[in-house]
C-alpha cells in the first residue's frame, strides 16, 4: 500500500493507491467475503453455480470500483479534511446500483434465473451491502494510514536524536587534533579545519545537493570519510591505516548523511586507538544483485575498549531501517581476528544502478 507521508501537524487524510497490488487484493478478498456469507446466510449450500457466478460478479464489480477511484483519485485529494475518503464511500454506492441493475437485466434476458428477487430489492440489497463494507475498508485504510504517519513521524524523531547524540565524538577530537597542530604544522592545520567545516555542514544537513529526503550520495559519503580519515590519520600517525577496495560503487547512490562515518569512528575508537601497534581499517564495497554491501572490517584488541554504549551503530540500524525498509540489513560482530559491520542497502531504482561508478 502506498500512501503520501506529510507533516502529521497538517492532519492529512491520504487515500491509498487503488491501483496497487496490495490495496486491490484487500477490496477483492473483502467482496469475496462478503460473497461468501450473503451465500451461506441464504442457507442453499449445494448451490455452487450461483456462488461462482456471485464472486464472478464481486469480482468484477471491485475491479470495477477500485480502477474508477484510482482515475479520480488526484482530483479526491484535492478535497479538505475528511472528504476524499467521503466522497470515496459515496461513489462506491451509484457504480454498485449501476453495475447491479445491469447484472439483473442480463440474467432476465439471458433467461438463466439465477437472480431470483426483483431488480428493486437485487440494487437496493446490494447497495446497501456495498455501502457497509465500504465504510468498513474505507476506516480500515484510514487508520492505516495515520498509523504510518505517526510511525513516520515517532522513528523521524528518534533517528534526529540519535544523531545529535553521536555528533560530538569526532567533533570534540578533531578540535583537539586542530588545537595541537597550530604550533607545529600550521598547513596541517588549515588542511584540519577545512575538512572539520565539511564535517560540520554534513552533520548540521546544510549540505547541496540533498534530495527532500535529505539524503546525500554514497559518492560525497566517501569523500566526507576521507576528510575524516584524514583528522584522525595526523592523531594516529603510522598506527592506523586504511584499505579501500570501493571500486565499481556507484557514486550516484543516495545515502543519508554520515551514515557510515559512525561505524568507521567505531572501527578507530574500538580497533586501532587500544592496539600499540596499532592496525588496518578495512573499507570494502560491491554491488551483490539488486543491492549495495559496504563492510567495515577493525582488528579486535586484546580487551574491549572502555566507553562504548553502541549508539552509533544502534543510530545506524535504526536510520537504515527507516530510510531503506525491511529489504536492507545492518549485522555485526566479530569474524575471525576482526569486528566486522555489513550493510546491505537495496537499489530503489534504475538512476541508482546505472549511476557512474566510484573510483576509490
Amino acid at each position: 500500500m502506498r500512501f503520501t507521508l506529510l507533516h502529521p501537524h497538517d492532519e492529512p487524510s491520504p487515500l491509498p493507491d487503488f491501483c496497487s497490488l496490495p490495496v486491490l487484493f484487500t477490496l477483492l478478498v473483502a467482496g469475496a467475503l462478503a460473497a461468501t456469507v450473503v451465500w451461506l446466510a441464504a442457507g442453499d449450500h449445494r448451490d455452487f453455480s450461483g456462488y461462482s457466478v456471485g464472486i464472478l460478479f464481486v469480482t468484477w464489480l471491485t475491479l470495477v470500483i477500485g480502477v474508477t477511484l484510482c482515475l479520480l483519485r488526484a482530483w479526491l485529494q484535492r478535497l479538505p479534511g475528511h472528504l476524499p475518503y467521503l466522497a470515496a464511500w459515496l461513489l462506491i454506492m451509484p457504480i454498485v446500483g449501476v453495475a447491479s441493475w445491469l447484472a439483473h437485466s442480463l440474467d432476465e434476458a439471458l433467461q438463466m434465473g439465477l437472480l431470483g428477487d426483483g431488480p428493486t430489492t437485487f440494487v437496493f440489497d446490494n447497495v446497501l451491502i456495498a455501502a457497509l463494507l465500504g465504510a468498513a475498508i474505507l476506516r480500515y485504510f484510514y487508520v492505516s494510514a495515520q498509523w504510518r504517519l505517526r510511525l513516520a513521524a515517532v522513528t523521524r524523531a528518534q533517528v534526529e536524536a540519535l544523531q545529535a547524540r553521536i555528533r560530538p565524538h569526532f567533533l570534540f577530537n578533531s578540535m583537539n587534533t586542530v588545537a595541537a597542530l597550530i604550533p607545529v604544522d600550521p598547513a596541517a592545520a588549515e588542511r584540519t579545519v577545512e575538512d572539520l567545516a565539511e564535517l560540520f555542514r554534513a552533520a548540521l544537513g546544510q549540505h547541496e545537493g540533498m534530495n527532500e529526503r535529505g539524503d546525500g550520495t554514497l559518492g560525497e559519503e566517501l569523500a566526507l570519510l576521507d576528510r575524516y580519515l584524514a583528522i584522525e590519520q595526523l592523531r594516529l600517525g603510522e598506527r592506523l591505516r586504511v584499505e579501500r577496495e570501493l571500486d565499481g560503487l556507484p557514486a550516484g547512490f543516495p545515502l543519508p548523511r554520515l551514515l557510515l562515518q559512525p561505524l568507521v569512528e567505531n572501527a578507530v575508537r574500538h580497533g586501532i586507538q587500544p592496539l600499540r601497534e596499532g592496525g588496518v581499517v578495512t573499507l570494502h564495497g560491491e554491488r551483490r544483485g539488486d543491492a549495495i554491501v559496504i563492510e567495515i572490517a577493525n582488528p579486535l584488541p586484546p580487551s574491549p575498549a572502555r566507553g562504548g554504549n553502541g549508539h552509533g551503530l544502534d543510530s545506524v540500524r535504526r536510520r537504515v531501517a527507516f530510510r531503506y525498509g525491511p529489504r536492507a540489513a545492518v549485522q555485526a560482530g566479530p569474524q575471525g581476528e576482526r569486528y566486522v559491520v555489513s550493510l546491505r542497502l537495496p537499489i530503489e531504482n534504475k538512476e541508482s544502478a546505472d549511476a557512474r561508478p566510484d573510483r576509490r
